[in-house]
């Protein structure tokens, strides 16, 4: 929660610094590389293929074959990602030129694209260490540490846009620049903050490799299957970012600024759940124990759907509101928070699609069912090129994120439909009645939230900021009453037993 807030945090700091301008626009495309790879690495890659393997080491061989497995994946994602990020900086400018060519209508545009990616593109190798500490405390039960990382990420950026920011321009630097140095200084926070905990457990780094040790290669060989596996999110908002240069200055800076916006619940909720699951799902895995993995997952997806259903409900009954009171300041202005809401509406419609995919894909690769997930990925991103294509000429920039969620709901619905095959069921029963009682109850607190939003205007007029956020907590706060009373109402078995675990952590 604390690392997602201040990358909320972080979005408004750049929001009122650079708006939804050109530079902004610069900054995401050339962001947009590196993180496509953080957030394949950190949220699935690294979590599909090295945390089985990992668990299986520490429960069949002890933890001294599991630290030499880990020691060994260190070694070789440093000389793979070192290998990318020289190739990258060499060959920044006709990447950028190919992803983002229609820049060039805007003098100096182009240029800066480049000279950003250039900074960021070391990132890669920092995000990917940081994703290997991840998995084995992870596999260690250890999530705080891991969890609280990216926090680290977003407070460099935010220390960097008020420290650095003024100081570029007497350096002969564009002030975005202070921007992209930020986030080389939080990929290195990001591992420093995981690398005492490891210690702590018994990890010892040593600079070997031994490329032919047999568990590095089932990392790796996995990783490639589980990049394509998890990747249809990330990819389609790849797509969007490049068919958005061709919008006009600020479409690209609307669906990042919509798509962080969205991707709040989702790293508080689906990839939390996820990240909880795989272990557990892993060990019944290699026990053979398929009854259990069905419970796991099963509980996995109702308790998302208790969180994420009501969220994206609420994304779409108070869009607007919550864009103005977060980002419409300085250099943000009104036109950008309805172009923002706008975005913002339609990439909520996927949430649910977003979720179940980071629940369900790994459960393949611990199941040893790797060429599904990659199948499934693989479709899904030619079926949201086709959208996309389609509907940016009808509905613009907004197309785009519709197109996004249409296709994560199709991903998301083919990879339950394959895993209740694999698995002989989910407890569907269960599943589909807790999901179609979890909708009521949020299209009741969605028209409740609507509802004491327009109120607010009347009960606390002004366009300032502290009228808006009263407006905001009031409205939340009636929809949030009405979903528990709903809830109650319609003997929501998960959301009982929630309140029933936050009540006796209450009481100690």
């Amino acid at each position: 929660m604390l690392s997602r807030i201040l990358g909320v945090v972080r979005e408004q700091v750049l929001a009122a610094l650079f708006g939804a301008g050109n530079a902004m626009d610069a900054y995401n495309v050339a962001f947009r590389i590196p993180n496509l790879v953080r957030d394949l690495f950190a949220e699935g890659a690294m979590s599909s293929a090295f945390v089985p393997t990992f668990t299986r080491h520490l429960a069949t061989d002890g933890r001294e074959s599991a630290w030499r497995v880990g020691n060994n994946v260190v070694n070789a994602l440093i000389v793979i990602t070192a290998i990318l990020v020289v190739l990258g900086i060499v060959f920044a400018g006709p990447i950028v030129d190919l992803f983002a060519g229609a820049y060039r209508s805007v003098p100096g545009k182009i240029e800066l694209t480049v000279s950003l990616t250039r900074i960021m593109l070391p990132f890669l190798m920092l995000v990917a260490l940081a994703a290997a500490c991840m998995g084995m405390l992870n596999s260690l039960h250890r999530f705080f540490i891991p969890a609280l990382s990216p926090a680290m990420f977003n407070v460099a950026t935010i220390a960097c846009a008020f420290l650095l920011v003024p100081l570029m321009p007497a350096l002969g630097l564009a002030p975005i620049a202070g921007i992209a140095i930020g986030t080389l200084v939080g990929g290195v926070l990001q591992v420093a903050v995981q690398w005492p905990a490891l210690r702590r457990e018994g990890f010892a780094y040593r600079p070997a490799l031994d490329w032919r040790d047999e568990s590095l290669r089932r990392v790796l060989v996995l990783m490639g299957p589980g990049t394509l596996g998890l990747a249809a999110t990330q990819v389609n908002v790849f797509v969007n970012t490049v068919l958005a240069t061709g919008e006009g200055t600020g479409a690209v800076s609307w669906l990042n600024y919509a798509f962080r916006l969205m991707y709040l619940p989702i790293g508080l909720f689906g990839i939390s759940i996820a990240t909880a699951t795989l272990p557990a799902v892993s060990r019944h895995a290699a026990g053979g124990e398929d009854h259990h993995v069905r419970r796991t997952v099963a509980d996995g997806l109702s308790l998302m759907f208790i969180l994420n259903v009501p969220a994206t409900a609420g994304l779409l009954a108070l869009a607007v509101p919550i864009v103005r009171v977060i980002f419409e300041r300085a250099a943000f202005t009104a036109a950008d928070t309805a172009a923002t809401a706008a975005a913002l509406q339609f990439y909520a419609l996927g949430l649910v699609g977003y979720s179940v995919v980071r629940i369900a894909s790994p459960v393949f690769y611990a199941l040893g069912r790797n060429r599904t997930p990659v199948a499934v990925s693989v479709a899904t991103v030619a079926v949201n090129a086709v959208l996309n294509l389609a509907l940016v000429r009808i509905m613009g920039y907004r197309g785009l994120a519709l197109g996004t969620s249409i296709a994560a709901l199709f991903n998301a619905s083919i990879l339950i439909v394959l895993l209740q095959r694999r698995l002989g069921g989910l407890e569907g029963a269960r599943v589909a009645g807790s999901f179609v009682r979890i909708a009521v109850a949020s299209l009741v607190m969605a028209a409740a939230a609507a509802a004491a939003d327009r109120a607010g205007v009347r009960w606390l007029p002004g366009d300032g900021l502290w009228p808006q956020v009263g407006r905001l907590i009031a409205s939340i706060g009636i929809a949030l009453a009405v979903l528990a009373a709903a809830a109650h109402l319609l003997r929501i078995r998960e959301f009982r037993e929630g309140m029933a675990i936050v009540l006796r952590r209450f009481r100690r």
